[in-house]
């Protein structure tokens, strides 16, 4: 019964996308973190940022395309559009956290721990009707 109920719900795709997106989530803030303790008295933020968002995003790419949207087949025009909404919201990124951290006064940790809520959300509706459309 139990097993019925967590297949029933895996089959809903907003809840594979909270799932997944949760975990691609904390992957992506938590390499920001990990960068931050290693390198961030030598490393200018944006660098970390920078870094962080291109291994958080090719993990997430993989995460989204195989679990939550199932696409199949070529994936490099996927992958590209996928990109495109992140290289959306790495702008926004780069713009606000300077923002918080140097007028708000914010701990680059705490900043970048609040963008990445404001950006999820967007980013579904972003990957559903652009990244991962269907044909």
């Amino acid at each position: 019964m139990k097993v019925l109920m967590i297949q029933k719900i895996w089959l809903n795709e907003k809840i594979r996308y909270i799932l997944i997106g949760g975990y691609n989530t904390v992957v992506g803030y938590s390499v920001f973190a990990v960068l931050w303790m290693l390198w961030g008295q030598s490393l200018h933020y944006i660098v970390i940022l920078t870094l962080s968002h291109i291994i958080a995003v090719t993990n997430a790419y993989f995460g989204y395309r195989i679990l939550v949207f199932r696409k199949k087949g070529d994936g490099w025009q996927d992958f590209f559009r996928f990109n495109m909404v992140y290289v959306g919201a790495f702008v926004f990124n780069v713009l606000a956290l300077p923002i918080l951290i140097e007028v708000g006064n914010f701990h680059p940790l705490v900043a970048q721990g609040v963008l990445v809520m404001m950006t999820t959300v967007m980013s579904y509706l972003l990957h559903r009707r652009f990244s991962f459309r269907l044909e």
